[in-house]
């Protein structure tokens, strides 16, 4: 049997789209290559959205090479996209496929007709990512997407809606719908996002639906009205912050204020007492002022982010703010960093400190620590070993610096 390897960096839809790659191959009788299997071809979706993806990209492309000499070593994604003619370059490097033919490349590569390009399942995860939406329309100066993404498309509906199904069937209770800017989600038909929302809601069997990505102005009253009134969505969102500072925002063409920011989270809040966020923050973007910083920390202060995605600023070619003076010394933004890290952390802690003595529902994803997440995505161990993808509630009697601990109730 011929065997594949595939090496994924970056966001969930790099994830889901390299999870399309396994399931079109296993459906042309591949099998994934275990430790020491030599694989017969390997593919790299690579990443581009910092330096360090960068790097992680090519040490992975001639870490598989490496691995599987004789292997056809493929690679695509946003890297691939950016500078094709250096990923050429690489040595063992046998084809590069750009993201507009993304989907296409197993069909470019082995010159044959395969299966179609979507999910059944999600390899070692519990949860799956569905990608919804592709490429961005907004052109902030600091990122790099939109140029090797392109412009946004979306899926149809009935076309994601029949792929949860598919994953549903095969025992998958919790789904992320995804995209690279999924606030942008247009069907066939024109819905938006919060139709599409519904329309998954609607699908038996499925326990928990989750939004990636967000930002603060596209939590339209629509979209929350059904995600506090579905059946099956989670109290949880994943909103984009990047700064506390205005001045930043508008440097950094953000299209919403601090502001508008507070004013969606508290918005949700008040409606449901159980809701709670996850954010991205960039901290050393060019121009970013000492007082800047400390009003990113005062949003962190009072958010109280269940987690935070930190990001020293990375300067991209073609964007506008790799032009842009000032920039913040290294030394400054590490010190930054560090920061922010250890205050992510101190309001993760106090923001689990107000669900000690509550009952949350918890889905178990790792059967050895007893560990999962609730529906607002708060870290929880449970007292005793149960399944993994099982669903339980769990009323939570302490707070440690990795979670909360509780015990199964009826």
């Amino acid at each position: 049997m011929k065997k594949y390897k595939i090496g994924t960096l970056g966001c969930r839809t790099n994830q889901y789209e390299s999870q399309a790659y396994a399931t079109q191959l296993r459906g042309m009788g591949y099998e994934e290559a275990r430790e020491g299997e030599e694989a017969d071809i390997c593919l790299i979706n690579t990443c581009t959205v910092t330096e360090g993806a960068d790097s992680s990209s090519r040490h992975q492309i001639r870490q598989l090479r490496k691995r599987h000499p004789q292997a056809k070593v493929v690679v695509t994604g946003c890297l691939a996209d950016r500078v094709a003619n250096e990923i050429r370059a690489i040595e063992g490097v046998d084809a590069v496929i750009l993201n507009k033919d993304k989907e296409r490349l197993l069909e470019l590569v082995l010159e044959e007709e395969v299966p179609e390009f979507k999910i059944d399942h999600f390899a070692g995860h519990t949860r799956a990512f569905v990608k919804v939406q592709d490429g961005c329309d907004s052109f902030c100066t600091y990122c790099i997407l939109p140029y090797v993404r392109g412009r946004s498309k979306s899926r149809g509906v009935d076309e994601i809606v029949d792929e949860v199904k598919g994953l549903v069937v095969n025992g998958y209770k919790e789904i992320v719908l995804t995209g690279i800017n999924i606030g942008d989600y247009e069907g066939e038909k024109g819905e938006k996002l919060a139709d599409l929302v519904q329309a998954v809601d609607t699908i038996e069997g499925l326990e928990r639906i989750r939004i990636s990505s967000i930002d603060p102005d596209e939590v339209d009253e629509r979209l929350t009205e059904v995600v506090l009134t579905g059946k099956n969505t989670c109290p949880s969102f994943h909103i984009v912050l990047q700064s506390g500072s205005n001045v930043v925002l508008k440097r950094m063409n953000r299209k919403y204020t601090k502001q508008v920011f507070l004013e969606t989270v508290r918005r949700l809040k008040q409606r449901s007492p159980l809701f709670a966020f996850t954010t991205d923050i960039i901290v050393g973007f060019p121009g970013e002022t000492e007082t800047d910083f400390q009003e990113t920390l005062e949003v962190m202060h009072e958010v109280q982010f269940a987690a935070v995605h930190m990001f020293p600023y990375s300067v991209r070619p073609r964007t506008r703010a790799a032009l842009y003076p000032n920039k913040v010394p290294p030394a400054v933004i590490g010190a930054r960093k560090e920061i922010v890290l250890r205050e992510s952390e101190k309001g993760a802690f106090l923001l689990r400190e107000g669900f000690v003595g509550k009952t949350l529902r918890v889905l178990i994803e790792d059967e050895e620590t007893c560990f999962g997440h609730a529906e607002n995505f708060l870290p929880v161990y449970v007292t005793r070993s149960l399944p993994r993808n099982t669903v339980v509630n769990v009323e939570c009697f302490e707070n440690r610096p990795d979670g909360l601990v509780g015990r199964v109730v009826s």
